[in-house]
């Protein structure tokens, strides 16, 4: 190699250095596994031991075979239904809620409001459904118009802030062009922003609806209604074989609306 291709050459980049925030992550993540561990009563040895292992195969017995009775069966259909209600309506309120929170929530009514609607956000999602549904029953009394409401209240905190954010990463441009032409607001947000948002937000609703399904099912043990009420009632008399149909019922359900969301989200993405 000439003297003057030598000179030409690039120069190399000098090499990154090492920072050292990843190591010192890991270490600290480790260390507080390791603590979690030790800190923790965990009997392993108890948990694996025979006794243990006789009890809990005692008690899976006695669940066969699950109640069949027609009576019975028709009973549990209802439930399941009004499991099924329960989660459509709390997730339907909860998007309403959720929309209106998120525009001054993704900073359109200036930051004070956005600072507010955030807090209110936090607040409404940070309570879990339980709690809500104790809260609303001493309100709107037993059955599922409580769990209903519970489950709108913390849905439309987590739908509220998810909505927001996508608002919020959208591109400004398309309308900022509307606006500039003379569009009204209100349009230009139809017509430019919503719609790049959309199948983001309905992917949201239909994760949250499934969520819903296994919080409504679990929501009647407060006395909301619907199959977790049943559940709760079969229970504590130990009408184990009843139980076991009610348990059941909510699997169906489960899967059945995971197919459904499932095929509902392939749609939107295509």
């Amino acid at each position: 190699m000439s003297k003057q291709e030598d000179q030409a050459a690039p120069a190399l980049p000098p090499a990154p250095r090492r920072h050292w925030s990843g190591p010192a992550l890991g270490l600290a993540l480790a260390a507080l596994v390791i603590a979690s561990f030790a800190s923790l009563p965990l009997k392993w040895r108890d948990f694996f031991s025979a006794d243990a292992v006789g009890s809990v195969a005692e008690f899976l017995a006695s669940f066969a075979p699950p109640e069949t009775g027609s009576g019975f069966l028709r009973k549990t259909a209802l439930a399941t239904g009004e499991t099924l209600a329960m989660s459509a309506l709390g997730t339907l309120l909860a998007v309403a809620g959720g929309m209106l929170l998120a525009l001054p929530g993704a900073g359109r009514f200036g930051r004070a409001a956005r600072a507010m609607v955030r807090v209110l956000l936090n607040v409404l999602r940070s309570v879990p459904e339980l709690v809500w549904a104790s809260i609303l029953l001493i309100a709107a009394g037993l059955g599922p118009f409580a769990g209903t409401l519970a489950l709108a209240a913390h849905t439309a905190g987590v739908l509220g802030r998810l909505f927001a954010d996508a608002l919020e990463n959208a591109a400004p441009l398309p309308e900022q062009s509307l606006r500039a032409n003379g569009a009204p607001p209100l349009a230009a947000f139809f017509y430019a922003t919503l719609p790049q948002t959309l199948p983001q937000m309905l992917s949201y609703t239909l994760y949250r609806w499934e969520n819903n399904i296994r919080a409504a099912a679990i929501l009647g043990v407060v006395g909301a209604g619907g199959l977790g009420q049943m559940l709760k009632y079969h229970l504590s008399l130990f009408q184990m074989q009843k139980a076991a149909t009610v348990i059941l019922a909510m699997l169906l359900l489960v899967a059945l609306v995971d197919a459904v969301s499932f095929a509902l989200r392939r749609v939107l993405t295509r």
